[in-house]
């Protein structure tokens, strides 16, 4: 499970990029429950905070990127970014965003790893991470689809010293790859790999992508909420034994995304 309780290599922050905040403010605020608040004293909705009872669960920025799709950037927790951003070039990744400063709140870089997978690192300052997790409306899981997995497992590995074990899917199509912090037992599992064909990622014309899982009470309400707000169901909402109900979605601008009602324990 996802908490709060930040280590080396957890997921602490997501945000998406959008080409129009506005609109995406409105999906999610009608799907997951969540508020915006626009950063300073802008109402100019270029980017801010999503908040769930008012804590913060993500972050919204305007996509300006040329060629860029909307998407969900996952965020990891390192001690050290610039140390990382060497790491991930000698493990043969790409530097998207060479670290930065965000004020006093920490620094943040962000990556792709050699497939083209993207994924970004936050370097803790005044701001740790999310404040909410692993509740309804909130991030509960992360996962990458990869058409290799086995490369992804060294790479990811070297990286965040990740440690891994693997669930076998059913019918015989291969296994799911299940990640946990280093040092750390497996309640503290956060996210999944799973590898595909190329042809099943046309998404991203066939490079790998993370994307988040969020938790929410109902699963058959929240899919039927995408659908009325502009937004589409690749695949779900169905049954997985031990994981919940779950859905496939993209939102109005095709940013993809899971929902999960997770199985009582």
């Amino acid at each position: 499970m996802i908490t709060t309780e930040y280590v080396p290599g957890s997921p602490c922050w997501l945000d998406l990029g959008a080409r129009d905040v506005r609109a995406a403010a409105a999906f999610y605020g009608a799907v997951l429950g969540w508020d915006y608040e626009p950063m300073g004293e802008s109402e100019d909705f270029e980017g801010g905070l999503f908040k769930k009872d008012g804590k913060i669960v993500a972050g919204l920025g305007k996509l300006t990127e040329e060629g860029a799709r909307p998407a969900w950037m996952l965020y990891y927790s390192v001690v050290d970014a610039d140390a990382t951003t060497q790491a991930v070039q000698q493990a043969g990744g790409a530097v998207r965003v060479a670290p930065m400063d965000l004020d006093d709140w920490g620094r943040m870089a962000q990556y792709s790893d050699p497939l083209g997978g993207q994924f970004a690192v936050w370097q803790p300052g005044t701001n740790k991470g999310l404040e909410l997790v692993d509740q309804p409306g909130s991030l509960s899981w992360t996962e990458l689809l990869t058409t290799d997995a086995a490369g992804a497992r060294e790479f990811y590995g070297a990286l965040f010293d990740w440690q891994f074990s693997d669930m076998p899917l059913p019918g015989d199509a291969g296994a799911y790859t299940l990640i946990t912090p280093s040092g750390l037992s497996e309640d503290r599992m956060h996210g999944g790999l799973m590898q595909l064909r190329k042809e099943d990622l046309a998404l991203t014309g066939g490079r790998p992508y993370w994307h988040p899982v969020f938790a929410v009470g109902d699963c058959d309400a929240a899919v039927a909420e995408v659908v009325e707000s502009g937004g589409s169901v690749r695949m779900g909402p169905e049954d997985m034994e031990g994981v919940g109900r779950l859905a496939v979605c993209l939102d109005p601008a095709n940013a993809d995304f899971v929902l999960l009602t997770p199985s009582e324990t």
